[in-house]
């Protein structure tokens, strides 16, 4: 088959791209970015001649279209990411994450593509009193961002029920670890980047509320694993990560301080009091898939890829 992953040069992408070039049922994959967020070095060591990039703006169907054409699947991952960030840019979140989705799903139908993955997030369920949130509790976003991702969920179901084509939208728990692409306005990261350069951690609200996470390369395996076997994931929504994998943000610093180095952690007041969900991943087992890595072995990869290596010392 043909993939088309959108964004695909962000952080899940950098992941994502060469572990379906890898793949055998997998015959050409095509790269659209627009380069505003994401990097060329995201695809360093994997163009290969069955990997195409296109540059385009999932806000101008055009570009959508044309980098669609001859797919049979599509990994929409575009978007304005940093929820927190997403207040201030409200308007610009849902030109691309609502329209562009939109567009993707409609070129979707057009072109006759057989199964569509959106990249949603646990982040909809906002600040939520209850542990042990399921794909059957209503979500209750509280940034542009969120509201987006549930939106786009909706446009999902819609362009299902009109196109015919296979769907499915990931809850993504937040990603962590080492990648082409790697991210450091994540927590997970920026503390080890911090405790790395012997800088305190910076803590928004008590650290008390939960999140769950879910290593970078696990995400991207649950991404192919949709695209590619898509009669495996027969319901529309799925939380992507491990019921292990939730933590409260002051036990982050702390693991962190542990495997790291040991740091200071302050505790200031946040303008928008961020969001809290502990998340239930059953539903996710009945497709087959599981994560691999720990948080703890996710720290320490992340920091070792910023020491030297024995053979250069």
């Amino acid at each position: 088959m043909e993939v088309l992953v959108t964004g695909g040069l962000g952080y899940i992408g950098s992941e994502l791209v060469p572990l379906l070039d890898r793949d055998d049922r997998v015959d050409r994959v095509t790269v659209m970015d627009d380069l505003s967020l994401g990097s060329p070095r995201s695809l360093k060591g994997s163009l290969t001649e069955t990997v195409d990039f296109r540059r385009g703006d999932v806000r101008e169907y055009g570009d959508v279209e044309s980098a669609m054409r001859e797919s049979d699947t599509v990994v929409h991952l575009a978007a304005v990411t940093g929820a927190s960030s997403t207040h201030d840019r409200r308007e610009e979140t849902f030109d691309i994450n609502h329209d562009g989705t939109e567009n993707v799903l409609t070129a979707a139908g057009k072109l006759g593509v057989d199964n569509v993955v959106f990249a949603s997030s646990c982040n909809l369920y906002g600040r939520a009193a209850s542990t042990d949130l399921d794909e059957t509790v209503d979500p209750d976003p509280i940034n542009p961002y969120a509201e987006t991702k549930f939106e786009g969920e909706g446009l999902l179901r819609e362009a299902m029920e009109e196109y015919g084509f296979d769907g499915t939208a990931l809850r993504m728990a937040t990603n962590y670890g080492d990648a082409p692409g790697v991210r450091f306005n994540l927590v997970v990261n920026t503390f080890v980047f911090r405790a790395l350069t012997d800088r305190a951690l910076t803590v928004y609200g008590d650290g008390s509320n939960w999140r769950p996470f879910i290593h970078v390369k696990d995400a991207a395996r649950a991404y192919a694993h949709a695209a590619l076997a898509p009669d495996d994931w027969d319901r529309v929504v799925y939380n992507v990560g491990s019921n292990e994998g939730n933590f409260q943000i002051a036990d982050i610093a702390e693991l962190v301080s542990e495997e790291v180095a040991p740091v200071d952690v302050t505790y200031l007041e946040d303008e928008h009091p961020g969001p809290s969900y502990h998340v239930n991943f059953d539903r996710i087992a009945e497709t087959g898939y599981e994560t691999e890595w720990t948080l703890r072995e996710g720290v320490r990869d992340l920091a070792s890829a910023f020491r030297p290596s024995a053979s250069a010392e």
